[in-house]
């Protein structure tokens, strides 16, 4: 996989140190854009429907050990792994956040191709859950790094369950679950430097791209 070999103690002391704001410098590094959302938002479908219009935008792709959705790709959509690959790799430091979502899977950023990406300026973003956001902000101080954390809200909790349910990706017991933490992760939008509202999808958009490029420089 393509962002082994790189350890945390090493992007910490030297990688990460070109992606700091410096008022001093002529030019400064856009922020790492983190999004979040509860599941079923649609969270996806707004940056989706951004990137396909800014294609230089450059989603991370997480890791993952859950199984594959239909239609998912390996490597595309997350780099699909076992327990024990996950665990291994977490404990050599190559993740920027892990979490275990759901109890049911564990995610990870891998922190490599992040650095790689925000030292050319590339509009950068994470979609991940609530958990790995907070994850981020706290790691951000001590690495160096400036992030600007985005939050998809639906227009109402009884609209979220529709389309959570609408996807039908999940079972009855997953939905259950899901929804339960998405109680959780509303109440937390507070947390969040800027709250976008889904409730039509190219708004969403133009909402998400105007952050992007204003923090860019595009």
């Amino acid at each position: 996989m393509p962002f082994s070999g790189l350890h945390t103690q090493t992007i910490t002391n030297v990688a990460f140190m070109t992606c700091v704001h410096n008022e001093d410098a002529t030019t400064r590094h856009g922020r790492l854009i983190v999004l979040c959302g509860p599941a079923g938002v649609g969270k996806g479908t707004v940056l989706g429907r951004v990137r396909a219009q800014h294609p230089e935008i450059w989603l991370s792709v997480s890791a993952t050990t859950r199984q594959p959705r239909p239609g998912e790709v390996d490597g595309v959509n997350y780099y699909f792994m076992s327990e024990r690959e996950f665990l291994d790799r977490e404990a050599r430091g190559e993740f920027l956040e892990t979490a275990e979502v759901f109890g049911l899977a564990h995610y990870g950023t891998p922190i490599q191709p992040v650095v790689e990406h925000l030292e050319q300026n590339v509009p950068t973003v994470l979609e991940i859950d609530i958990q790995g956001a907070r994850r981020v902000k706290e790691r951000a101080e001590e690495l160096g790094l400036d992030v600007m954390t985005v939050f998809i809200a639906p227009p109402s909790f009884e609209e979220l369950k529709r389309r959570l349910i609408g996807r039908g990706t999940e079972t009855a017991e997953q939905q259950a679950k899901r929804l339960e933490t998405a109680k959780i992760e509303l109440a937390a939008e507070s947390e969040f430097d800027v709250v976008i509202v889904n409730e039509v999808v190219e708004d969403a958009a133009a909402q998400l791209w105007n952050i992007i490029a204003t923090e860019f420089g595009l």
